[in-house]
């Protein structure tokens, strides 16, 4: 089960329009195609995905890009927001699958994996099974190393030396406990999550009754399972990807800031990538649209259309123009003598002539007028748009910059 409502508060304006799971990434992605092709790769072919705040765009892609047919037992379902427990949205976390009950037992698995669906990272969650089941775990909860100033944003894990579970802090505002021998490190939950299915039907429902409870798997269901001692931790650094580097062990990027979605872009665009998307044994699945390749023209002393360091996508037309270190959407024209660097450009874009752009994150749909200078002063970037505090400007779907 995919948890794929999120409103993406922090990563505003991309999500004014979407849910965070499909705000594109990548040139050719969404986000929540990671965590459906770590399934699929991983063999796991029965996933419900959970849907809820403006979900129209990502139930379009689901739809003609994620559709299993034919083959018996297998589907890929998006399923919205039923109201089957009363008028209401999904409360937490727990409360969505508490909501979705009769799918689990519709389905009648032994294990039940809930995922996030808004991070970038590879995972055999085939190996996380294996480890859940040797240790006989009613839940098993994946992990890895942040530093010590990030643990603000998740929640943070004790264990002991069998990777037990023995504390938990969601979201902590003081300074937690760090790992032994790493004093500047924490151990953050991924918020993946594989729970044998009646210890979680057990705990749901005596979450739904609790009335001091806000229905998350963070701040209430894993407190109250962990002192039980079934409850064990899973190093993600450990997870095995056939043909990744070894730099790529590890790799798991929360894109749910302006900041954190630009750094993840920038590290599919060097010569060896933080994350590698080619890698074939281990492939990014999504829905492709009919464009053809991209093309690049002009070529002389006055204008050369070139990308250096820069990942360009079906039907992007790059002419006369530089891209550097940039991720470029499809369908979207760079016209000649523009400069587009350590940006990312999503698809249906038109950046005229003569426009300078550094490190602006354009949304889909956007115009931006011959002659514009976006990225190089930050006082006039601050009041003409969006940006954050470190200068990363954002155009919004739709806009027409002049």
């Amino acid at each position: 089960m995919i948890l794929a409502g999120g409103e993406g508060k922090r990563l505003r304006p991309l999500t004014s329009v979407r849910t965070k799971p499909a705000v594109p990434f990548g040139g050719n992605y969404r986000i929540i195609d990671f965590a459906l092709s770590n399934f699929v790769n991983s063999g796991f072919l029965k996933i419900f995905v959970l849907t809820q705040f403006k979900s129209h765009s990502l139930m379009q892609h689901l739809r003609e890009g994620w559709r299993i047919s034919g083959l018996r037992g297998h589907f890929i379902d998006p399923i919205p927001a039923q109201m089957r427990m009363g008028k209401r949205w999904y409360e937490g976390t727990a409360d969505a699958i508490y909501q979705n009950m009769n799918l689990i037992k519709d389905t009648d698995p032994e294990h039940v994996c809930i995922f996030g669906g808004d991070h970038i990272y590879r995972m055999d969650i085939s190996q996380m099974l294996r480890f859940h089941k040797k240790r006989d775990a009613n839940l098993t909860v994946a992990a890895i190393p942040v530093p010590v100033s990030e643990a603000k944003h998740f929640g943070i894990i004790e264990v002991d030396e069998n990777w037990c579970m023995t504390g938990f802090v969601e979201k902590p505002q003081s300074s937690p406990r760090t790992m032994p021998g790493q004093p500047d490190m924490v151990l953050a939950s991924m918020g993946n999550y594989i729970f044998n299915r009646h210890p979680l039907e057990d705990m749901l429902q005596q979450d739904s009754q609790d009335g001091q409870s806000v229905h998350d798997f963070g701040r209430d269901v894993i407190p109250k399972m962990y002192p039980g001692g079934k409850v064990y931790v899973y190093d993600f650094s450990q997870n095995h990807i056939p043909d990744a580097q070894p730099k790529e062990a590890g790799y798991w990027r929360d894109v749910g800031t302006i900041r954190s979605y630009w750094e993840a872009n920038m590290d599919l665009v060097g010569i060896e990538p933080q994350f590698n998307l080619y890698n074939q044994q281990w492939p990014v699945l999504t829905y492709n649209p009919p464009f053809p390749p991209a093309k690049f023209v002009h070529f002389s002393d006055l204008r050369t259309g070139h990308a250096i360091n820069s990942m360009i996508s079906p039907g992007a037309i790059i002419s006369g123009a530089m891209v550097e270190k940039s991720v470029v959407g499809y369908n979207t024209r760079v016209h000649s003598f523009s400069h587009v660097n350590e940006s990312v450009v999503m698809n249906n874009v038109v950046i005229g002539r003569g426009c300078k752009l550094h490190r602006v994150i354009i949304d889909k749909h956007v115009v931006i007028q011959p002659g514009t200078v976006i990225g190089h002063d930050p006082e006039e970037d601050a009041n003409r748009f969006e940006t954050t505090e470190d200068g990363i400007v954002v155009i919004p779907k739709g806009a027409e910059i002049g």
